[in-house]
Parts: C-alpha cells; structure tokens; sequence
C-alpha cells in the first residue's frame, strides 16, 4: 500500500474510517477556518498556541477540519485518546450512563464508583482509591497525602515535610507544582511560591539520595518525562529509587499521568522496571477521552491517612466518570493495547531508525511514544509539526526542536507507517530549504 500520497491534509481513501464522509461548506475554506480561529482569538485567554487546524469531528484515530480534511491524529490529547475518538466502548458506557444518573457528589454514595475504585485496584496490584478529576489534582492529592503520612506517620516535625521532585519535571500548572517548575513559561512571575520541594537531576539516582533527610517524606517522579521530550531514564534509575525509598522511609510516588495506561506497552510505564510505587498518580486516558477522570491509587496506610472533611472534590467519583473509567479498565484488563503499543512500537522505531543523521539527531521511542528531535538547523517542533500537517499528520512540539508521536493505541500498521512517510517528507523539504 502506497502511503504519503494525495493532497496535502487528505490521506488516501484506505485511511478513512468507513461511514467518514467529507461534508460539503457552501462557505470557501479559508473562511471556515480563519473565522474559527479568529473567534479563539477574540474570546479565549492566549495560553496555548495551537496549529492552525479546526477539529469538527473524529473517528479512531482520525480528525477532521470544518473543511472536510483529515489528518491522522498522533497527539491523541497528549495520550488521553489511547482508546481513539469516539470508541465505542466507552461510548456505550457513557450513553448508558447517561440514562440514569451522572452527578451525585460525594455527600451521597453511588452505585458506579465502588466497582470502578475495586477495577481499578486490583489493575493496579491492589491499594486504595482516591477519585479527582484533572491530572493536576492528582499530583496535588499526592501531595496533600504524602506530607500528611509524613507527619502522622513518620513523625516528621509540622511544616517541616520535604518532596524530592525531578529537573524538567512537568505534573500540572496549578500554583503549588509550578513551585518546583524548571520551565520558565510555567514558573516565571506566579509567585510567592510553594515551599518544600527539592529538584535532582532525572536519571541520577544518587542526586535523589544526596538530597533525603529526616525531614523528606516522597519522591515524586514521571518513570518516563513525557513533557521533556519522551525522556526514558537509565534502567538501573526507578529501581535504585525503590531502593533508596525503602531505605528512608520516603514515599515513592510515581506520576503515570502519560506514561500509564498502556502507552509504553505495559499497562503502567514502572512496569518496564518491575517497579511498584506507593502512589501512582492516573488521569488522561482514564476518562477515556471523554471527560475529566484522575486518581491516586496507592498503599492504604498512606491514602488511609486522611479522614472526612481532609480532602475531596464536587465533581471526583461522578457516577458519569466511574462508569467510563470502569470500561477503561476492563479494556486495559484484557491486555490488547499493551500488546499493540509494544509491537507497533517497533514498526515505529523501524522507521525512525533509518532517518537519524539524515534531518533527525535522535529520538526516544517506548511503546507508541516518541520524542524526536529535528536538526536545530532545520528549525523548530512548531516548523516541522507545520509541515507534517501539510502532509495529513497532526503532531505537537515540545521543547526547542522536538515534537513528540504518540498516536491513539487503537492505530493500525499502516497508520503508522503513513506518520512515518509524513514525518520523513517534512524533514526532507525542511532540509531541502537549507541548503
């Protein structure tokens, strides 16, 4: 099968879900766009600069714009559509759900959160649930949890309670992750800022010790830094922290808001290590790309430290939200993803491969999750992620000259052989214009 062929933006018909047809605009297309985008512009707060693409409707792990294009989709809402757009699955889920009851609070118990928090459990070896919404509330619950075991429990000395976090960490941009933020654009002007926390270097596993005292109660760590780049640490790094963990008393509280969930091939991205944190933070993918769903899941002396009134959110453990999550997991349980995300992955990093010294300086790849850096030469994440929308794919940027791939779990081989093709043409013409 030929891929990288046709117009820009408009993939070759065997990429096109079935029942996908491209609508008709009595409007020309600039105008459908331009106004959208100006519309945006006019009424939303400018915190994101996103390509100039306007999603109408979307299917597995296709989009398409207000003008009836389509560009494979290989963000995936930054891993929270592992399970593609619109699956039916969850849609299923959702629409039942929907029938019967979606908000209760938490002043009443529900019949749906109980079995999610007991699914989800035991996908995660067992421990305590605490429903959130957002990937950000997940960390601060953590925190929140972290520092109360830490004075409870371990006897730290009150508002003395330390977190060793990591350099170019990303967990949220609420005020108090912020604090211990590298990134200038997160960090810069928000202060005063939150105390207690203290930055190693990701992948120094002695950085991390070097930093423990009796007052340190977590070490708080993405098992793979997807913000930074898709950064993959040593393989010695997650095992040697559960080690130093043990050793102090401290908490290890893994953040697998992007890395977990099937992502990296495993269903947890500290399964790649045979590591099992205290605390794991979830979000993205469990809300199965329909709504806002996180959690903390972890030891229940840790979670068990707090009590009614300590903690909580209107909307967390939604019966909506608890039903949805339960689908997720019951699709996770089953193993597929994983298996597609580890054996894809290696059609993906294939194909990578022969591109390095050639416009590319490297990539990391894990599963169906790659960050890779173009020639600084050639320009930025944001020209190449331009240029592949040119060619049908829709990528995001991260830092200077790298974009990252990680397309929805549910992609076919062929899908991520046309990225690929995408990607190679972009690099190709970025280079053709430098010389």
């Amino acid at each position: 099968m030929a891929h990288g062929s046709g117009a820009p933006g408009s993939p070759s018909s065997a990429h096109i879900p079935d029942g996908h047809t491209t609508p008709t605009h009595d409007t020309p297309a600039p105008t459908r766009t331009g106004a959208a985008i100006e519309e945006d512009r006019r009424w939303l707060a400018h915190t994101y600069h996103p390509l100039p693409v306007v999603i109408a409707r979307a299917k597995g792990a296709w989009v398409e714009d207000v003008e009836g294009r389509r560009y494979l989709d290989c963000l995936a809402g930054y891993s929270a559509l592992n399970f593609g757009h619109s699956n039916e699955r969850l849609l299923g889920a959702a629409r039942e759900q929907l029938t019967r009851v979606t908000m209760t609070s938490r002043a009443f118990h529900n019949d749906r959160l109980g079995p999610f928090a007991h699914a989800l459990s035991d996908l995660c070896g067992g421990g305590t649930v605490l429903p959130m919404n957002s990937g950000a509330e997940a960390v601060e619950s953590a925190i929140k949890v972290a520092r109360a075991w830490g004075y409870r429990v371990k006897g730290v000395t009150p508002e003395r309670a330390n977190i060793i976090v990591m350099d170019h960490s990303f967990h949220g941009r609420t005020t108090t992750i912020i604090s211990f933020s590298d990134d200038p654009d997160a960090h810069d002007d928000f202060g005063p800022y939150t105390p207690g926390f203290r930055r190693a270097r990701f992948g120094d596993a002695d950085s991390v010790e070097d930093l423990i005292d009796q007052d340190t109660v977590a070490v708080l760590v993405e098992p793979i830094q997807g913000e930074a780049g898709v950064v993959v640490p040593p393989d010695d790094f997650l095992p040697r922290l559960r080690g130093i963990c043990d050793r102090h008393d401290v908490l290890l509280v893994a953040d697998e808001i992007q890395s977990g969930l099937g992502r990296t091939g495993e269903t947890f991205g500290c399964d790649l290590w045979g590591v099992t944190p205290d605390l794991r933070t979830l979000g993205k993918a469990l809300g199965g790309g329909i709504l806002p769903l996180s959690a903390v899941v972890g030891r229940e002396d840790v979670i068990g430290v707090l009590t009614p009134g300590q903690h909580g959110s209107t909307f967390g453990g939604n019966p909506l939200a608890a039903a949805i999550g339960s689908e997720v997991v019951a699709i996770l349980s089953e193993g597929t993803l994983q298996k597609r995300a580890r054996d894809l992955g290696q059609v993906l990093r294939s194909r990578l491969e022969p591109l390095v010294g050639r416009g590319i300086t490297g990539f990391t790849q894990v599963g169906l999750w790659s960050g890779i850096t173009l020639e600084e030469r050639l320009g930025t994440g944001r020209d190449l992620g331009e240029r592949m929308m040119e060619r049908g794919v829709l990528v995001k940027d991260t830092h200077g000259s790298t974009i990252r791939l990680s397309p929805p779990l549910t992609v076919s081989e062929s899908e991520v052989i046309f990225a690929c093709d995408a990607l190679a043409g972009a690099v190709e013409e970025l280079a053709g214009e430098d010389r």
